[in-house]
């Protein structure tokens, strides 16, 4: 099971989907991929960046929305305050 997270002062969103049952054309499982995609971009638009984790190596910043990574974390653009 592949996970997105997007880490927000709300709490994180998290969709999850299935890459192969994805790959194998389950409509259910595509739907969730091109969600998660769609929320990458929008996302990534608002200035978030993105990481790929793997459990036990570091995480690798990514530009670009990997269907197949095992997890995305989005971490939104940090502002500074007074």
């Amino acid at each position: 099971m592949a996970n997105l997270r997007v880490l927000s002062w709300r709490g994180d969103t998290k969709v999850s989907y299935d890459v192969e049952r994805a790959v194998a054309g389950d409509a259910e499982q595509l739907a969730a991929v091109a969600e998660a995609e769609h929320i990458f971009l929008d996302e990534r638009a608002r200035g978030a960046t993105a990481f790929r984790v793997v459990t036990g190596q570091p995480a690798i910043r990514i530009d670009e929305f990997d269907p197949t990574a095992e997890q995305i974390v989005m971490v939104p653009r940090i502002a500074g305050g007074a």
